[in-house]
């Protein structure tokens, strides 16, 4: 597997003063630029937390949840297709393959993401449909009304801001174009004082450390209220968090090679969480799969 490479002592003190570091905050590209190729898939570089309705390990589960935003945007053969935060663009070379689309333009700020899967792209032969910009979702580069479809594959909860995205991805959906997202969000509170402040105090820890607006701290309703504001209609917000914490957070607590993927001072967190149930784990954290439509 193609690897980025990284001076180990910078490495260590980076994820030191990350995540260990009370108060202390990365810009998001820095955040990816350090997490590297250290993906939670083993053959591919996914970075996504899987669909596991079917999956019964890391790599299918990255591959379904890719497939089940491409089936959810109906992405066929005549479509032009706007990849919003591609990663390592692992699901835009399985979306070529698999659905055919005519083009896919993606969009990621993370320099080192953008030039290795360019790299990628050029060595499967499909650069000449697939073309990776270095450039921001909420600041496109990108004319009018250009892309039949547009895709976010679990990387919304970091825009600065959701609302921005969203005004942009309908400035370059035509009319009728779709909008598909999985997207990390809040859970509603919960009734019991004490289960509202571990909410509270989760939310706030992953909204510091990976870096999600404050005007991100969406639930389902206030969700599908800013992309009713945004112009978009037939909007669809679906929990789908038992088809992705519960099995995720199994497969970790039994398979021991996905955590030595990671550095080792990223896999303290991991071990520790996984003392606990799943329930309470993410009991702050709702996941859901998004879609809506640019009028007519």
């Amino acid at each position: 597997m193609q690897q980025v490479q990284q001076n180990p002592l910078k490495e260590a003190l980076s994820y030191l003063w990350w995540f260990y570091t009370p108060f202390r905050a990365k810009s998001v590209s820095d955040i990816y630029e350090l997490i590297s190729t250290n993906a939670y898939s083993g053959d591919g570089l996914y970075l996504n937390l899987g669909y596991w309705k079917e999956a019964d390990n890391i790599d299918d589960a990255c591959r379904a949840m890719a497939r089940l935003c491409a089936d959810q945007a109906r992405l066929s053969d005549h479509d032009e297709l706007l990849d919003v935060g591609f990663g390592f663009a692992d699901q835009d070379m399985y979306w070529m393959e698999h659905y055919g689309p005519r083009r896919i333009v993606g969009l990621n700020i993370t320099h080192s993401q953008v030039e290795l899967a360019r790299q990628r792209v050029a060595e499967r032969g499909m650069s000449d449909r697939i073309e990776l910009l270095e450039a921001s979702a909420t600041d496109m580069p990108l004319e009018n009304e250009t892309f039949d479809k547009v895709i976010g594959l679990e990387c919304a909860f970091h825009f600065n801001t959701r609302e921005r995205f969203f005004a942009e991805a309908r400035r370059v959906l035509r009319p009728g174009g779709r909008l598909v997202l999985t997207d990390v969000i809040r859970m509603k509170p919960m009734e019991g004082a004490w289960q509202r402040l571990i909410q509270r105090s989760n939310w706030n820890f992953f909204s510091k450390k990976y870096v999600v607006p404050e005007e991100n701290a969406d639930t389902q309703d206030t969700y599908a209220e800013k992309l009713q504001h945004a112009g978009f209609v037939n909007i669809r917000v679906e929990s789908i968090r038992e088809q992705v914490y519960p099995q995720l957070h199994h497969y970790m607590a039994t398979d021991p090679e996905m955590l030595k993927r990671f550095h080792f001072l990223a896999r303290l967190p991991y071990y520790l969480a996984l003392r606990f149930d799943a329930s309470k784990v993410y009991i702050a954290y709702d996941y859901v799969l998004v879609s809506a439509e640019k009028p007519a």
